[in-house]
């Protein structure tokens, strides 16, 4: 599975202290600072306990803001410290955290937009003749980047199921997640569970049913099961009808048509062994598979000429169907390869 990487911004967030506590307001500012600092030059290892220091300090003289945990999170997260990063935004989650912050503005007599405070705003609105324009606003809810990333964060760390549970609980409440619905397949698919994972690409290719990607990897579960071998290769024909140039949907529909030829000569042998009839039915089946794979295996081979898979696959194939002469050239090629690899 790729890493998958986090899309995640800094929040900002500011306190005031009362007149008496500027102790606690000198150590909360060169707390938040020094986070800050730290952040914006890169050294998420100093920029995590700051700003969990700056919540602390914040959270001992009453006034508690996530807004510094989800700072500290993020830190831990680019820092790669996913042990303290996971459980940060579990705790963030657990208590309902959203990120949402709250803006109160007003405009001055000469045109100047002003911050303030709840508790001043609500006065100045009621009394001042100063001011107009008195403006609440909400920054957009955090919990879907949340979810997205602590899902991220499970994945990265293969605890698969831990991200299951989270996917679903985060899609229930966000149905519409398209990162939490892809994250779903991927999770799916780490844990095993393919027939979930082939669900979830069904679901993405009614929506968009021109994904080659998505055919491809629909493809991929299919042909896991021998009784779907005609449905993986139809999959991997559309991909390769959307994506001439795809080689490994090239690739699997050759050997999605050839079958397990591992199992296959291990009938033909034991077959041949008791029933001579039966197992020279069992050779033309084969070779009629081989037949079948042949166009893919040419489409394959002229994407990629020196792939040594594609030539050697290829070449069993002319063997098989009894085209000697070309096999004897690839066989030729494929010693050239092979040559080439091991200087």
């Amino acid at each position: 599975m790729k890493k998958l990487i986090l899309g995640i911004a800094i929040l900002a967030s500011s306190f005031t202290f009362a007149q008496k506590d500027k102790d606690a307001n000198a150590k909360f500012e060169l707390a938040n600072k020094a986070a800050l600092d730290a952040y914006n030059t890169k050294n998420y290892a100093v920029a995590a306990p700051k700003f969990l220091e700056a919540y602390e300090i914040l959270k001992a003289n009453g006034a508690t803001d996530e807004t510094f945990k989800y700072n500290a999170a993020l830190s831990y997260a680019l820092n790669n410290n996913i042990p303290d990063a996971t459980k940060i935004f579990e705790e963030l989650i657990s208590s309902g955290y959203t990120g949402v912050q709250t803006s109160y503005t007003a405009t001055d007599k000469q045109g100047k937009v002003e911050s303030f405070d709840k508790k001043m705003w609500e006065t100045l609105k009621g009394k001042s003749k100063d001011f107009t324009n008195f403006k609440e606003e909400k920054t957009p809810s955090l919990e879907p980047e949340l979810y997205e990333t602590l899902a991220t964060l499970y994945l990265n760390s293969k605890q698969n199921d831990k991200a299951i549970e989270l996917i679903e609980k985060g899609l229930a409440k966000f149905p519409n997640n398209e990162k939490l619905k892809d994250f779903q397949g991927t999770a799916y698919y780490a844990s095993g569970n393919n027939d979930k994972f082939a669900n979830v690409i069904k679901e993405q290719l009614a929506k968009d049913p021109n994904n080659a990607e998505n055919w491809y990897n629909l493809g991929v579960l299919q042909s896991k099961n021998t009784a779907n071998a005609a449905e993986a290769e139809a999959s991997f024909k559309k991909a390769i009808e959307l994506k001439p140039g795809f080689s490994n949907a090239h690739m699997n529909l050759v050997y999605a048509v050839i079958g397990d030829e591992d199992a296959a000569v291990k009938k033909i042998n034991e077959t041949n062994r008791t029933n001579k009839t039966e197992g020279m039915k069992l050779i033309e089946q084969r070779r009629a598979r081989f037949a079948k794979a042949l166009p893919y295996a040419e489409n394959w081979y002229k994407l990629q000429p020196e792939n040594i898979d594609a030539v050697s696959t290829l070449k069993d194939i002319y063997t098989v169907t009894k085209n000697t002469e070309k096999a004897a050239a690839l066989k030729t090629k494929l010693a050239e390869l092979e040559a080439k690899q091991t200087k």
